[in-house]
């Protein structure tokens, strides 16, 4: 299993091989689109995500010590993101999940090219991925 900073690097190296941004919008659709269908009984208002314009479900699982994240989204942009956050995280437990630093957002430049409903729609994904992981630490701690 990859680590996160090896799977950040994937995507960095992924998206620098072009260089204008509706490519990689195109790449970002791509990845949406491979993004396995979520169940619908997770497509739940628990499982929405606050914060986002889009309507964006997020279903936490703990297998084996490690996060297991699935989601979905109604727009294929948003459905990209998603899709690149949950191979990032998925497989990690939740101590690497909350000590990561996601710095491909930043180097793949995708921040400056959201709108800003959009950049608050990544944030609230980040923050609620994060809440999952601690959920799931202080669960194993008791």
């Amino acid at each position: 299993m990859a680590t996160i900073n090896e799977i950040q690097e994937e995507i960095i190296d992924e998206f620098s091989i072009f260089d204008d941004w509706m490519d990689k919008y195109a790449l970002l659709i791509e990845m949406g689109n491979s993004l396995p269908t979520l169940d619908a009984k997770y497509k739940t208002n628990n499982n929405l995500i606050e914060g986002c314009q889009s309507r964006v479900w997020l279903q936490a699982d703990m297998e084996n010590g490690t996060v297991m994240f699935q989601g979905d989204s109604d727009t294929v942009i948003v459905k990209g993101i998603v899709s690149m956050l949950i191979r990032v995280f998925s497989g990690h437990t939740p101590h690497e999940i909350l000590a990561a630093d996601l710095y491909f957002i930043n180097a793949i430049g995708l921040k400056e090219h959201l709108s800003p409903t959009r950049s608050n729609g990544l944030v609230a994904m980040l923050k609620q991925m994060r809440l999952y992981a601690m959920a799931f630490e202080a669960k194993s701690e008791i």
